[in-house]
């Protein structure tokens, strides 16, 4: 497939692709939409940023009952600001507000409650919020046929296999399952012998590997240089930057000096409440931040195009986390630059990371004396 006109769409989703200009299909949506328009199970593979959200849309909005009170699709997903995206993309693809419920944490009951019972056709929703609704019979998902679970890893990763399970048992036997995540770890492949079956499998590139669209450099910088260092950045290169921390603290720290420093910065971790992290989200994905501070956690849900250059303010703990951050950058054929600034005890974590993910990074060291840059032999 090689534009989304060759597939057998209603002549009215065809429409709205066009409109919204989706013309031609990225390697995840010209593998994975045909087997799933097909009914049949699909186990996906792919790297931020791939264009998985439009894989199982299509399917979802393709298949669905033209009519009907009943919720038959559902869509769980990680983190609240992840599910709002896949709700404004559903509703870009069908024009329609009423068919859809947002279901998750951080946000009031009762409107949530309320759109239930006017009988929404799809959920998209987070798996604890969904399963106190299950448990306390505010929800009814006997008439679901069509299962999304979107970046499984993280879920898994958050502490949320059992409540996945528990949704699940409630769910028809018969159903269709996507099943989309970065990695297939021994834990993803319990999940797809659990749920899926013979699900058509979909890998697009290496699944623990940088886009080859970003740019790698790495600083070796004492710790109290890093600030300096990362607005010696800013000054020298254009776009936004979507800066990484390894704590809600230092979120709050990073941002509260960059924007002292007559810097957009805002900031989105697990301490500021749904309402903060919508608008910071917000004003960073519309241009009013240049800078978004971001722990790992908080920045699961970050959907934002054109991110110009991702910073690892602190490195990494694992290198799944390196593939996952710098993966917000030089996404589909855009060009981004991720810069990495580790400090001089760290030269081994890095090592190990660059050697599990086979990458070389480009060095430079910091002067001892200011934020500039020299090549490190």
């Amino acid at each position: 497939m090689k534009r989304f006109s060759e597939l057998q769409l209603s002549p009215a989703l065809q429409q709205h692709l066009a409109n919204a200009n989706f013309i031609h299909p990225t390697a995840v949506q010209a593998a994975a939409i045909p087997p799933a328009l097909e009914g049949h199970d699909v186990l996906a593979t792919a790297q931020t940023g791939t264009g998985k959200t439009l894989s199982f849309l299509i399917p979802l909005i393709e298949r669905m009952p033209a009519a009907g009170k009943v919720a038959t699709a559902l869509v769980l997903l990680p983190t609240r600001e992840l599910a709002m995206q896949v709700l404004e993309a559903w509703r870009n693809l069908t024009c329609s507000n009423g068919t859809a419920v947002l279901v998750c944490g951080g946000l009031a009951e009762a409107p949530q409650l309320a759109a239930l019972r006017r009988g929404p056709r799809l959920i998209v929703a987070t798996p604890g919020r969904l399963e106190d609704y299950l448990s306390r019979r505010l929800v009814n998902l006997s008439g679901v046929k069509m299962l999304v679970l979107d970046e499984v890893d993280r879920m898994l990763d958050m502490g949320f296999k059992p409540a996945i399970r528990r949704i699940a048992a409630v769910l028809s036997a018969d159903r269709q399952t996507l099943c989309y995540s970065a990695t297939l770890s021994p834990a993803i492949r319990e999940v797809a012998r659990d749920y899926l079956r013979n699900p058509v499998r979909v890998e697009i590139g290496s699944v623990l590997k940088p886009s080859p669209n970003v740019e790698l450099q790495t600083f070796e910088v004492p710790v109290d240089k890093k600030q300096e260092l990362l607005e010696h950045l800013l000054g020298e290169h254009d776009g936004s930057f979507l800066v990484f921390v390894r704590t809600k603290h230092g979120a709050d720290r990073v941002a509260r000096r960059l924007s002292r420093a007559g810097h957009s910065a805002t900031q989105i971790h697990g301490d500021r409440s749904q309402s903060q992290r919508s608008a910071a989200l917000r004003n960073f994905a519309e241009g009013r931040h240049r800078i978004l501070v971001a722990t790992d956690v908080a920045a699961r849900g970050i959907d934002v195009a054109d991110v110009a250059h991702v910073v690892n303010f602190d490195l990494p703990r694992e290198a799944e986390d390196f593939v996952h951050r710098v993966g917000r950058t030089g996404r589909a054929s855009s060009r981004g630059m991720a810069s990495t600034f580790a400090a001089p005890d760290e030269a081994q974590a890095l090592r190990t990371i660059e050697r599990t993910l086979a990458i070389t990074t480009r060095k430079f060291r910091v002067r001892a004396n200011n934020a500039e840059r020299a090549r490190v032999a």
